[in-house]
């Protein structure tokens, strides 16, 4: 246990922040994986759909730290291709 007023400090101050990494990573995972279970089922309209929203939070990801920035390019790149990779849509 901390003994010092700024050792306290630094403990309450590093509760918070894990506390709102955890949520923010949570939050982006879960969007990830949103989109990659769409992106697996094939329906192309709900996929693009779902991608933009998808990037948004990949960007986000970057700014707040959680990522770095060539990874948050590889997952992109990635879901672009699965993206492009789905059929397009049956015309009737």
């Amino acid at each position: 246990m901390p003994n010092h007023y700024s050792a306290l400090k630094r403990a309450r101050q590093t509760e918070r922040r894990t506390a709102v990494n955890r949520k923010n990573k949570g939050a982006f995972r879960a969007s990830l994986r949103n989109a990659r279970s769409i992106l697996a089922a094939g329906s192309r309209e709900k996929s693009q759909a779902a991608v933009p929203p998808t990037l948004s939070s990949i960007d986000k990801a970057v700014q707040k730290g959680l990522i770095h920035k060539n990874t948050a390019s590889r997952l992109k790149s990635r879901l672009m291709a699965r993206l492009n990779a789905t059929p397009p849509a049956a015309s009737a």
